[in-house]
């Protein structure tokens, strides 16, 4: 009998492990090896599919690393779902689109399609965990939404199959349903590998062909010198006719001056924020954002999230790992300290607060030595901390900034030549080369200087998410970007080592909350203005976002003192619109006169539902307003749901609701004060607030919808009418311009709703007496 060594035994277990988890969950094949994106203007359905396909394994082949099935129900985070949802969530996605498109015409498993629908995102990091990340709530078997994900690979295979291709593919093409569901499960790729290597890492294990990059390329990086950049002026944006998939905040173009600047040579490697760590950083409140220190002191932080020390720090798990902490060292073996070829880290004992620390790293799937030539990956706080630690006048790029010292050798004149995704072999950390960073002077320097503009790790930049000129959603996902255009989400530029398809391109711009944990790091830079104030080219959202339930936070703005900002308003209109003054317009509408809108529009809807006969089970209001329309509704329906995307509306309506008065100043400027009164029965309204139709809204009698005229992307909530409507239900389209008539509304409809009648109805506003238009339809 042969005898093995721990470690030999380990590494076979590990490899059984693997075998089986590959076998209970990939419906296509284990890869690591992520192809280019297609030419848009020049592809064939072979390569669409092979594109697809690529994505779908690439996913599948991540969650092998999980140990048992055990580990997909377990939250990593604890301000995010078990792992069941990612896993499921990104087929859910490809059936939402393809129904959007009309590619389909049936749903795979409505069931899956509304839990797997939607996730989560906190408001702050210390919200309470989502309901669903509780042992009580049920999640389907691991081998369920195997087969799911098995019949939606084959759907979308099948849609590849029998739709015409007609080139190129735009935005308008209902193949950008299909590009789009490929490109979000290459974002969940990315998203889904932060979370797993949040777990234990005794519930993972490296997967067949994952390869760690080497710890240092040549010697150490000692220094990172900063490189000056004159003034000069940069345009930056995705032109609508490139022909490669893009999300909508990547298009529009924006042109600013840059003033002369300089920024550091690499990114912020890990041995230069150790000596940040070492120095008491994290312990002096001075070198931190009163948002940063806040975080930091409810997090319990002593150093970034992917280090490990031996001192039992406080972890981020959730649900039944909330005790967990990742900070002690695993036994050697096949996730411990792994020898080799990972000869060159770095394990260090330092004194942090009195304590002796040794650092260590958690990779993907082990814990290695501290690699000192790796970027750093932190949040925009500790970003920000390093920076005023380093001295007066330090601070991150801006977007502007960052698209000077990527150079001009990648120009959109090019075409797909000219975006490094295209490249055979980019001089990049991106796509999956390697399974984590490289040292930052492994790959060369562009014609300025600088490494890593692309790949390795995204970098923070100073600027507050936005949309660039010309900004306007996709209808098939009109909230992918807008709703993070509040001024709490900061943008991360350049992709990761994990970065494939469309976010590896030249163009990608995406944002998290400044405590998010992302495959993220920096770099330094500052000003070469001589000036009192600086003018420092990030742009910040100055609207005052409404936050349901904590009303309107002042914003932080950092260096306020030294320097000036470009304050620009919030390209999502839902925001810009849902001030104070649209709240007290509305609720003057709909209580400041006699024959007020929603009541005589409430009134003619109940008359239609008399008239068709149609049920009285459930009525959806969206464009609730105040929620007066809704409210009026109760005495017939008996579940009425009130919907709009304005906070403060929401906030009014629930106070409504249960029977307080709202207070309002009225167009000539008099305080006045509105109340329900008359016979409503408050128990069968709800307010939810909401920026599209998802699943779960569905099933009703009637449908009405009162906000045509206020929406961003008003094609975005027809397209959905026909499915959330039960059939034989009415859906009321009340419109205050002609726009919205009954020939406009076909096109939108099809042969989903079938047209009934359209009539006008009068009311009184402070103009005195207007007009709408109001079409009812009936589901086929």
């Amino acid at each position: 009998i042969r005898l093995l060594c721990p470690e030999t035994y380990l590494a076979a277990l590990a490899k059984t492990q693997g075998q089986k988890m590959q076998s209970k969950i990939l419906t296509g094949n284990l890869t690591f090896k992520s192809l280019r994106p297609p030419d848009l203007s020049n592809c064939s359905k072979g390569e669409l599919c092979e594109y697809f396909e690529n994505s779908y394994d690439l996913n599948e082949s991540l969650f092998t690393s999980l140990n048992d099935d055990s580990v997909f129900y377990k939250c990593p985070d604890r301000l995010r779902l078990p792992l069941i949802f990612y896993f499921c969530h990104t087929a859910v996605v490809y059936v939402n689109k393809l129904m959007l498109a009309g590619l389909i015409k049936e749903r795979v498993n409505l069931e899956f399609e509304t839990m797997f629908e939607t996730g989560v995102d906190e408001m702050s990091w210390d919200d309470t965990e989502n309901y669903r990340m509780g042992g009580s709530y049920k999640w389907p078997s691991l081998s369920s939404v195997v087969e799911y994900r098995r019949n939606v690979r084959n759907l979308v295979l099948k849609v590849i199959h029998d739709t015409p291709l007609d080139l190129p593919v735009t935005m308008e093409s209902p193949w950008w349903a299909i590009l789009m569901g490929i490109e979000h499960e290459r974002i969940h790729l990315e998203t889904s590998s932060v979370l797993i290597r949040q777990l234990p890492v005794e519930m993972v294990t490296k997967p067949k062909g994952w390869v760690y990059a080497p710890f240092k390329c040549g010697g150490r990086v000692e220094e990172n010198p900063l490189i000056s950049v004159e003034t000069q002026d940069v345009t930056f944006g995705k032109p609508k006719d490139f022909p490669s998939y893009g999300w909508d905040n990547e298009y529009g173009e924006f042109s600013t001056r840059v003033p002369a600047f300089e920024a550091s040579k690499f990114m912020i490697t890990n041995g230069e924020y150790l000596e940040f760590v070492e120095s008491g950083g994290y312990e002096d409140e001075k070198f931190w954002t009163e948002e940063g220190w806040k975080w930091k002191v409810y997090r319990q932080s002593k150093h970034p999230v992917f280090w490990v020390c031996n001192h039992g720090c406080k972890g981020g798990c959730g649900a039944d790992l909330s005790k967990y902490s990742p900070c002690h060292f695993p036994n050697n073996g096949t996730n411990g300290v792994i020898n080799g070829s990972l000869t060159n880290g770095h394990s260090r004992e330092v004194i942090n607060g009195g304590e002796k620390r040794t650092y260590m790293y958690r990779a993907m799937f082990d814990v290695l030595p501290l690699p000192a030539d790796w970027p750093a990956e932190v949040n925009y706080h500790q970003a920000r901390a390093f920076c005023a630690w380093k001295g007066f006048g330090f601070r991150l790029l801006t977007e502007a900034e960052r698209n000077v010292i990527k150079g001009k050798k990648l120009e959109t004149t090019q075409g797909i030549d000219g975006d490094i995704i295209y490249q055979k072999k980019p001089k990049a950390n991106i796509n999956l080369h390697y399974g984590s960073s490289t040292p930052v002077n492994m790959y060369p320097a562009n014609e300025l200087g600088y490494h890593d503009v692309f790949g390795n790790a995204w970098e923070w930049a100073e600027d507050h998410f936005n949309g660039l000129n010309g900004y306007s959603s996709h209808w098939y996902y009109d909230d992918f970007s807008s709703p993070c255009f509040d001024g709490r989400h900061n943008l991360i530029l350049g992709g990761s080592w994990v970065s494939t398809g469309d976010e590896a391109s030249k163009f990608a711009r995406f944002a998290f909350r400044r405590h998010f944990i992302q495959h993220a790091g920096f770099r330094i830079a500052r000003s070469l203005q001589l000036a009192d104030k600086i003018n420092v080219p990030a742009r910040m959202v100055k609207d005052e976002v409404f936050v349901l339930g904590v009303g309107v936070e002042e914003k932080e703005i950092p260096d306020a003192d030294e320097v000036e900002y470009k304050w620009v308003p919030t390209t999502n209109y839902h925001y810009s619109y849902d001030t104070e003054d649209s709240l007290y317009g509305i609720i003057e509408l709909e209580f400041g006169f006699r024959d007020t809108f929603p009541h005589n529009v409430a009134q003619h809807c109940l008359s239609l539902q008399k008239k068709y006969q149609c049920g009285s089970k459930s009525a959806l209001w969206l464009g609730s307003g105040a929620g007066r329309g809704p409210l009026e509704l109760t005495n017939v329906f008996q579940n009425v749901l009130g919907v709009d995307y304005a906070a403060r509306f929401i906030d009014a309506a629930q106070k409504l609701k249960n029977g307080k008065a709202l207070s309002y100043k009225a167009g000539n400027g008099e305080q006045k004060t509105a109340v329900m009164s008359g016979d409503y029965q408050p128990d069968r309204a709800i307010f939810k607030q909401l920026t599209w139709i998802p699943n779960e809204i569905c099933d009703h009698d009637m449908t009405i919808v009162t906000f045509m005229e206020r929406t961003m992307n008003a094609k975005a909530w027809l397209a959905r009418l026909w499915e959330v409507t039960v059939k034989s239900g009415l859906v009321v389209i009340v419109s205050e311009t002609k726009e919205w008539n009954k020939d406009n509304l076909a096109q939108y409809f099809g042969n989903n709703l079938l047209f009934k009648e359209a009539q006008d109805l009068k009311y009184t506003s402070k103009k005195g007496e207007e007009t709408l238009q109001i079409t009812a339809w009936a589901r086929r």
